[in-house]
């Protein structure tokens, strides 16, 4: 399976750019068609995660000395959009008002936080599977380090949560899912021995996730509407 994944990475990588673009059409045209705010905050996601995975597909054809200069780009943005999930999350849950300016109140903070470990984070070159990556090195903060880990489990798992009781009320497994599978792939290179792959694998999770927010967005629009 590892010499598999090696050896489809960079083609897979822009394959999944393809597909997160398609999705994103999907999903702003979903929302402008009807009004719908989670299909439009999970586009604005989904724009974040082709960014970064653009970024690392470059790194098969781009020069290291232009990688160093761009590479910060794709952990601010994922600082800055991967919070979004808690607005999403809020809107799945038809919060009033005032709690959706908690939750946004809430999803800012966060994205301060998300931006500050990005900018202090220090980035090292890493080579793999033909492409050549800047990531977390050892010099970068353990509060950043922390951050970003909060960044990617700590927004997943209420994701989860919530996506249960969707289930329940509205009867779609869709938000679960979208939770459940970035969470597995997330684990699922560590838990195989293949840590250093993560990169790659989580990008299918992300691309499954933006998949069933679309799937979900589509299903609570019928609920609204039926």
């Amino acid at each position: 399976m590892r010499a598999f994944l090696i050896n489809i990475c960079p083609t897979a990588i822009w394959c999944i750019v393809a597909c997160e673009a398609l999705i994103a059409v999907l999903l702003f045209a979903h929302a402008a068609r009807k009004k719908s705010k989670v299909a439009f905050w999970s586009g604005v996601l989904t724009l974040g995660l082709i960014l970064d995975a653009a970024i690392i597909g470059l790194g098969s054809v781009l020069p290291q000395s232009t990688l160093s200069e761009i590479s910060p780009i794709r952990f601010i943005a994922h600082g800055l959009l991967i919070p979004l999930l808690f607005p999403i999350c809020a809107y799945a849950l038809n919060f009033r008002k005032l709690p959706m300016v908690l939750v946004w109140m809430f999803t800012v903070l966060v994205m301060a936080f998300g931006v500050a470990q990005a900018l202090v984070t220090v980035l090292e070159p890493k080579e793999l599977a033909g492409v050549v990556r800047y990531a977390a090195g050892e010099g970068t903060p353990r509060w950043a380090e922390a951050i970003s880990r909060v960044l990617s489990f700590g927004t997943v798992i209420p994701m989860m949560i919530v996506g249960v009781i969707v289930w329940i009320k509205e009867k779609t497994p869709h938000l679960f899912l979208s939770g459940l599978l970035m969470f597995v792939f997330s684990a699922l290179g560590p838990a195989t021995g293949n840590a250093d792959l993560i990169f790659f694998i989580s990008m299918f999770g992300e691309l499954l996730m933006v998949l069933f927010l679309y799937l979900y967005a589509r299903a609570k629009t019928r609920r609204r509407h039926g």
